[in-house]
């Protein structure tokens, strides 16, 4: 048999060119039994409408248990939110600062080897290197006026 009717038909119904009278057509003709072999993987596009019309209704009295269900009074407890909770990111976030601060300004001391100029209007003070030896200041007492004429004060 010549199905050229059937497959113009198709083409048709790919585009979205066809009525409603040929999609009926289209139905009918994938309800049949005898369907020939090229056309038989577009059957259950065309038959799956009858078959799953019939296995999925709801009962006549669905609406009224959904609205029984919906309209239960809900209960809603308010829950209170204290002004620090609503600050704790901030007060996270100002904790990561000041560490980071701290720990950038301990390590910056620490590799500080006075080898760096300091800012202009700084005063900066030196030992004389006529003084006594390291050896020497543990067990000998200095005098506090003698030890303070010995610092020198230079200033940049």
């Amino acid at each position: 048999m010549d199905y050229k009717y059937i497959e113009q038909l198709l083409e048709r119904y790919w585009t979205c060119e066809t009525s409603l009278e040929e999609e009926t057509i289209l139905r009918a003709f994938f309800s049949q039994e005898n369907i020939p072999a090229e056309l038989l993987r577009y059957k259950d596009l065309f038959v799956y409408e009858q078959t799953e019309k019939t296995d999925c209704i709801l009962g006549k009295d669905f609406d009224e248990r959904i609205l029984e269900q919906t309209e239960g009074q809900v209960r809603v407890k308010a829950k209170t939110v204290r002004m620090t909770t609503r600050l704790m990111p901030l007060f996270k976030a100002a904790a990561m600062v000041a560490l980071v601060l701290t720990l950038g300004n301990a390590s910056q001391h620490l590799f500080n080897d006075g080898t760096a100029t300091d800012a202009p209007g700084t005063a900066e003070i030196r030992m004389p290197v006529s003084g006594s030896s390291v050896a020497m200041k543990d067990s000998v007492k200095v005098d506090t006026m003698k030890k303070a004429m010995q610092s020198v004060v230079i200033i940049k």
